[in-house]
């Protein structure tokens, strides 16, 4: 079996986590998320998305959460998903940004109104305009395995979008299973194909849990060399654009199961446990522990 010695778990409960609860939240609550997560020793978290507020509601405090983080000192992700929200990121002084588009062509129709290749013309600029900026960037494929308006997603259209990611200089791709409906033999081949195409290439593993596969996903993907996933506290998440969706890999489990094996993460686990009623109190959907 491949162990790593080493893992990084990239917390994203304060923004995807967040971002699909029906009822608002306050800001405060957010920022006593966001500094309870920095105690557990998490060196990278995804905090912020520079939305509209009227599609995501949760996101209009972004320059808020934003300056927070700062203030704070820690390193954090805020997801741009187009040049007006790069643009406002750049105001914000936001040291990582995430841009995404779907393997899924369909997905891609229904939810930005733009083909594929559209949506890889705009993403053209946002690099350019990052790179100039210094700002390290993220690039998400969503729907990498499954979509819920097409069904299964080709590995020829997953690397379509991957292989421009790498042209453009992306520092990382991440490879999100956003659904929940991978299994551990498609995550192994899929990433273990990915990394022999793109070897010089990181790559971060993002699973749901609608079929409570996450975990054995995660370790699939430890198996193909892969060692940076996203994980949300609590479980908190779903995909507010793909119908279905459950939450995401919970940070909890994934570290206990690492630690278990040996793997170093750098956190906190008892930490870790004390957050986890906190962050499901500020769901509607979970109950707290």
């Amino acid at each position: 079996m491949n162990i790593p010695k080493k893992i990084e778990l990239i917390e994203v409960g304060p923004r995807d986590g967040l971002q699909n609860e029906p009822k608002a939240i306050s800001t405060a609550s957010k920022k006593e998320l966001i500094r309870q997560l920095a105690d557990a020793g998490f060196s990278r978290m995804e905090t912020a998305a520079f939305v509209s507020p009227k599609w995501v509601p949760q996101m209009a405090d972004a320059d808020e959460i934003s300056q927070f983080c700062n203030d704070l000192g820690i390193t954090y992700i805020a997801l741009t998903p187009n040049l007006k929200a790069l643009e406002r990121a750049i105001q914000a002084n936001v040291p990582q940004i995430a841009v995404f588009i779907g393997a899924s062509s369909t997905f891609n129709q229904k939810n930005i109104n733009k083909t594929t290749d559209e949506s890889l013309l705009e993403t053209e600029k946002m690099f350019r305009l990052a790179k100039e900026q210094g700002i390290f960037t993220r690039a998400y494929v969503s729907m990498s395995f499954a979509c819920p308006y097409q069904g299964n997603v080709s590995f020829e259209e997953l690397n379509y979008v991957c292989r421009r990611f790498v042209e453009l200089g992306a520092d990382e791709i991440d490879i999100g299973d956003t659904n929940g409906y991978a299994n551990p033999k498609i995550v192994y081949d899929r990433f273990a194909r990915l990394k022999d195409l793109y070897p010089d290439t990181v790559f971060v593993g993002h699973f749901h849990d609608t079929r409570k596969m996450a975990l054995a996903n995660t370790l699939a993907a430890m198996q193909a060399g892969i060692d940076k996933f996203d994980s949300s506290i609590g479980g908190l998440g779903g995909c507010p654009f793909s119908p279905g969706a459950t939450g995401n890999l919970a940070t909890e489990e994934v570290a206990l199961m690492l630690s278990e094996m040996g793997v170093e993460t750098g956190l906190k686990l008892e930490e870790i446990s004390k957050i986890v009623p906190f962050a499901k109190s500020l769901s509607s959907r979970l109950q707290p522990v």
